[in-house]
């Protein structure tokens, strides 16, 4: 086989003259007149032009380059040279090309079932690509998303060595610890009737390692969750995961604010500044999300008590209860280009965040109604000064409200505020809004279980001032919990873990866990924390969303090498699949199907 010399986007110019070899895929050939035969022969790096004259190599060699087809292997042999016939400017090597003097073909290939060409891509059905994922990988955009991934995950080390992290690697087979998502579970034969579980993220043995010693962790680790379909995740991902000894939450803000920083400046060349910091009541309160896109300044503002003195039933009756609230948005210059039909539109889709609707009114400036007109504005009549001077109202601006509990309001608000934003194109695509989002509560009452919750994880430490709230207010205990969104994605997320024994028992106790059932699901913890633990703190990043924003693709199965579908299927391998009686048997299992109903 002739010795590849170089890759397929690597010569330039000042190459000319030089003998070389290139290996890689045909992308495409042609033959024109004169006896010349051009091939385009791609690889991983880029494309190059191949062109065989007649008149200069054996006739066995033009042979077999008449012989090719698109998506065969070969190796090519032959000298650079500038182009003939000008330049191709839309190639980083379009200004040479090789003259061709030898040639093996290394692998012949079938009709494929599809090509790697870009333009052609989006008319593909995604399952089709999934299925030959193979070919669809050879697509330069695929293999720009697998190089940038591999230089981030190259740089994600290298940043974390530099400031003293140890990489460890944590076990795949674990116990299950079911709190939150579903694990996905595996069979023991050694141990009949016993399962391990897949990790649905390192955390306990991250802080393991604190308890350890091990002062600063890293790993760039798979986790698994059995969830539901969901467009922008997957049951299997990857995560940046860490966890520092002795540091606060600053500490770990601070130097994750490093790595966002140094990472967008290194691969976007974009410098996101200081990151600010939004509570997560004020995220709420302004925004309807506790991960909200600042690219676009529509905000909401709480009318709760000027909407109580008007006779709208609507707003009247929520405020009645103790939780109501009363959110309206200004959307400036509103009145001429949101049409009725868009405006009934938002209403429709409020409900779908379970809240009772939209309601709406343009604000002339002048006239009866203090001013507004359609919609609920003879009910606004009596408040008109009041909410002008609330939302700083100018002619021609549009109002929504929404009435009901304020979680529900607030976050019905929300989803409409991101659909106005679509619509009336307020979102630059070229901007970044990064921010943390701190002080969440640390518990959330589930109305089913009717038992308290943790918001992002029962080992997160409630805030230094909030500790005596556990025992005496917890529904309003804060947590020390912190998540960095990018416009408006949430980029990653962590917390100061409780490192004291008894905190933890209580926490676990609030959740609705016995001592019995905390110490058969967490007992390795609980015992460890009696032996010394450090105060400790951490955090993980999705990899796979920081690979989507810093390519600028908004489909997470682009940057993962071989993807799920929604439904958690493999296309490419048939995954998942039966396994035969043998295996059953080993494993002490037997499988029972249901048989349908009626």
């Amino acid at each position: 086989m002739l010795k590849r010399t170089h890759m397929c986007g690597d010569l330039r110019e000042t190459d000319a003259g030089s003998d070389v070899v290139l290996c890689g895929w045909v992308n495409s050939y042609r033959e024109q007149g004169k006896g010349l035969f051009f091939i385009d022969l791609r690889d991983r790096t880029g494309m190059t032009q191949v062109v065989f004259d007649q008149e200069d190599v054996p006739g066995d060699v033009m042979d077999a380059s008449r012989s090719l087809r698109r998506e065969s292997v070969i190796a090519v042999g032959g000298q650079v040279r500038a182009r003939d016939g000008g330049a191709n400017p839309k190639l980083p090597t379009g200004a040479i090309e090789i003259l061709g003097s030898s040639l093996e073909v290394l692998n012949t290939t079938d009709n494929p079932p599809i090509l790697p060409d870009e333009h052609e891509a989006g008319k593909i059905d995604e399952e089709i690509r999934l299925r030959h994922r193979y070919i669809d990988l050879r697509r330069p955009r695929m293999q720009s998303i697998l190089g940038l991934r591999s230089k981030v995950a190259q740089h994600t080390r290298n940043f974390f060595a530099e400031h003293g992290f140890l990489e460890v690697e944590t076990p795949l087979l674990i116990r299950s610890t079911p709190e939150g998502a579903r694990d996905f579970i595996v069979p023991s034969r050694m141990y009949p009737g016993q399962w391990y579980a897949l990790p649905q993220s390192p955390q306990l043995f991250k802080q393991i390692l604190m308890v350890s010693g091990c002062d600063r962790y890293m790993q760039i680790c798979k986790c698994l969750r059995d969830e539901d379909p969901r467009a922008d995740r997957q049951a299997e991902f990857t995560q940046i995961d860490l966890e520092m000894s002795f540091v606060d939450q600053d500490d770990v803000m601070d130097i994750m604010s490093q790595f966002a920083t140094g990472l967008f400046k290194t691969f976007k060349d974009v410098d996101l500044g200081e990151i600010p910091r939004l509570s997560y009541a004020e995220a709420m309160d302004r925004y309807g999300s506790d991960r909200p896109d600042l690219r676009f300044d529509l905000e909401m503002t709480d009318v709760s008590e000027i909407a109580a003195k008007t006779d709208f039933k609507v707003f009247t009756s929520v405020m009645e209860g103790e939780h109501g609230a009363v959110k309206a948005m200004r959307i400036p210059g509103g009145a001429e280009q949101l049409t009725r039909k868009m405006l009934d539109g938002y209403g429709d889709y409020a409900k779908t965040w379970r809240t009772g609707g939209l309601p709406y009114v343009k604000y002339t400036g002048e006239g009866d109604n203090g001013g507004f007109e359609t919609g609920v504005a003879k009910f606004l009549a009596p408040v008109s000064d009041q909410l002008v001077a609330a939302l700083h109202l100018e002619a021609g601006d549009v109002v929504l409200f929404t009435a009901d509990e304020r979680i529900t309001a607030e976050t019905a608000m929300g989803h409409v505020r991101l659909k106005v934003a679509e619509d009336l194109d307020l979102i630059d695509p070229e901007a970044w809004a990064p921010l943390w989002v701190v002080d969440f509560p640390m518990f959330a009452w589930d109305v089913d279980s009717k038992r308290y919750v943790s918001l992002h994880h029962p080992f997160s430490a409630p805030r230094e001032d909030q500790l005596p709230l556990l025992e005496t207010d917890p529904a309003n205990c804060i947590s020390a919990c912190y998540d960095l969104v990018i416009n408006g994605s949430e980029v990653g997320g962590g917390s100061i873990r409780i490192h004291d024994p008894s905190v933890q028992a209580k926490v676990f106790e609030l959740i609705g866990l016995s001592d019995e059932e905390a110490s058969e699901k967490f007992g390795f913890l609980l015992e460890a924390l009696k032996y010394g633990a450090p105060p400790h703190g951490g955090i993980a990043f999705g990899l796979d969303r920081l690979v989507m924003l810093l390519f600028g693709t908004d489909n997470i199965r682009d940057v993962i090498a071989f993807p799920k579908t929604q439904n958690g299927a493999d296309l490419m391998c048939e995954a998942p699949g039966p396994i035969d009686e043998s295996q059953l048997n080993d494993l002490g299992l037997q499988i029972e199907v249901e048989a349908p109903s009626g």
